[in-house]
């Protein structure tokens, strides 16, 4: 997995953005993971944010590509929030 990174389920285009938690990455590396899907001509919609340790959050990245998932181009800007 990238430090920041974006993984999008090419049936339903569901993405999550991967993104570290800067505050704490020195001392114990999380991440964050922001669930939505992004609309053509409007704003995505963002459904969820969880908060996870860096090892966890490799492990998803891993599980997601296993099952079908692709790495994407961002999807909406970093100042959007869920």
């Amino acid at each position: 997995m990238p430090r920041h990174g974006w993984i999008q389920d090419p049936h339903t285009q569901d993405t999550k953005r991967f993104h570290p938690d800067e505050k704490s990455w020195h001392r114990d590396p999380r991440v964050f993971v922001d669930s939505g899907r992004p609309f053509p001509d409007q704003p995505p919609l963002l459904t969820t944010r969880v908060h996870l340790r860096r090892e966890t959050a490799e492990l998803l990245w891993k599980e997601l590509l296993r099952v079908g998932w692709q790495p994407c181009r961002p999807q909406w800007g970093a100042d959007v929030d869920v």
